[in-house]
């Protein structure tokens, strides 16, 4: 992305007004779902824009954050698991098989199955 954006500093102001759309959209439809879920439902009162833009920040903070999660790609994982050894493969597979049990061997029934 940094390459693009230096490549393409134009882009920039592009990004800004999409990013202000988005959330002018989100917003639009949280508050319009509230209204017409909520309100008859249970009685909650009607909200406005901010108050819905509100909720999505105060959702996204609750239960998401704002990002800064780790992924595989990032961390250098996946190439560390792609480029393993027979032997280390071997040993992984029965650490999963010791920490998870057979839930995720082919060829065993999982807790799905038997039910």
């Amino acid at each position: 992305m940094k390459s693009v954006i230096r490549r393409k500093p134009y882009l920039i102001p592009i990004f800004i007004l999409l990013g202000i759309g988005a959330m002018a959209l989100f917003g639009w439809i949280v508050m319009a779902l509230w209204n017409a879920v909520l309100v008859p439902a249970v009685g909650a009162n009607i909200i406005g824009f901010w108050q819905a833009l509100g909720i999505l920040v105060l959702s996204r903070l609750l239960v998401g954050g704002f990002g800064g999660g780790k992924s595989y790609r990032r961390r250098g994982d996946w190439e560390k698991c792609k480029n393993m050894t027979p032997e280390e493969k071997q040993k992984f597979k029965e650490e999963v098989q010791k920490r998870w049990g057979n839930r995720f061997d082919e060829g065993q029934p999982n807790a799905e199955d038997q039910r």
